[in-house]
């Protein structure tokens, strides 16, 4: 049972750092981005490419990762994304469903349709036993960088003079500009780093969710579940909502593995019906 638990939060841990940056564009910036799982994809083929081709160490291509989507994210927003932030949400969304479709062409063109694989360092796999837990390693792995990413943004987003300009400049852009804000620049920088942030969770969920074309799609839903169950006026609700869904999955999968992925809609269902903003949002905030 607490085996399960384990796998369970280190998938739900994993879930939140693909799905924040789709909570920060979709809850801060009021943008829905439905190609955020394409910047995951990268993350994740880029991390293959560097490891299974060059030899690049697992720990180098982490960071790698990170910072080219982060710069893709950066460059798709000051020529495609930024021309659609007063647009309809309809817009939004066929504007970027749109993309998520060409990625997954142009990635089974230049990489093929099968499996992508790769190969964690030793220390990293396997097992341990610790009070009679079952503990992988990898999970473990994940868990850690995931907890730290999750309070590193917490603070950022609500400590931080970049935090207060963000919300300012999504609140009232004229007035935010008014008082000397770089709206243009607080914006791209948001949207760069949500993307590098799916794009990291990509690579580091390449081994436990498998890697093909057909990502973006596989995981939209998963996605969009965490942002909704949790809300998108902070960073906790997600956090919380990954967590629960985690834990409802890989437990649901293991006792009653007949009822496949119905638990975590289940869950989703229960929670919305209680709570139809989600678990930390307010009623009548976005």
């Amino acid at each position: 049972m607490l085996t399960i638990l384990f796998d369970g939060i280190a998938y739900g841990m994993l879930l939140f750092i693909l799905a924040c940056g789709l909570s920060i564009t979709l809850g801060l910036m009021n943008f829905v981005n439905l190609a955020h799982g394409a910047f995951a994809m990268a993350g994740g083929y880029i991390t293959v490419i560097m490891m299974n081709r060059y030899g690049i160490s697992f720990y180098w291509c982490l960071p790698a990762a990170f910072l080219v989507t982060a710069l893709a994210g950066a460059v798709l927003e000051r020529t495609l994304y930024r021309h659609l932030y007063g647009s309809p949400h309809l817009d939004q969304v066929l504007f970027s469903i749109g993309l998520v479709f060409m990625s997954i062409a142009a990635i089974d063109y230049l990489m093929g349709g099968q499996q992508q694989l790769i190969n964690l360092p030793p220390e990293l796999r396997g097992r341990f036993e610790f009070l009679g837990v079952g503990i992988g390693r990898y999970r473990l792995f994940v868990i850690i960088i995931c907890a730290i990413l999750a309070v590193a943004l917490q603070l950022a987003l609500t400590r931080t003079r970049f935090g207060s300009q963000l919300r300012a400049a999504v609140d009232d852009g004229r007035v935010a500009r008014g008082l000397g804000i770089n709206v243009s620049l607080i914006f791209v920088a948001t949207f760069a780093f949500g993307s590098g942030l799916g794009g990291l969770g990509g690579a580091l969920g390449a081994d436990l969710l498998g890697l093909d074309p057909n990502f973006p799609l596989k995981f939209l839903i998963y996605f969009m579940i965490v942002v909704t169950v949790g809300g998108t006026s902070s960073i906790s609700g997600p956090f919380i909502a990954a967590l629960l869904l985690g834990i409802a999955d890989v437990a649901g999968k293991y006792y009653v593995p007949q009822l496949g992925a119905f638990i975590i809609y289940a869950v989703m269902i229960l929670v919305l019906i209680l709570r139809p903003h989600g678990l930390f949002s307010r009623e009548g905030g976005r």
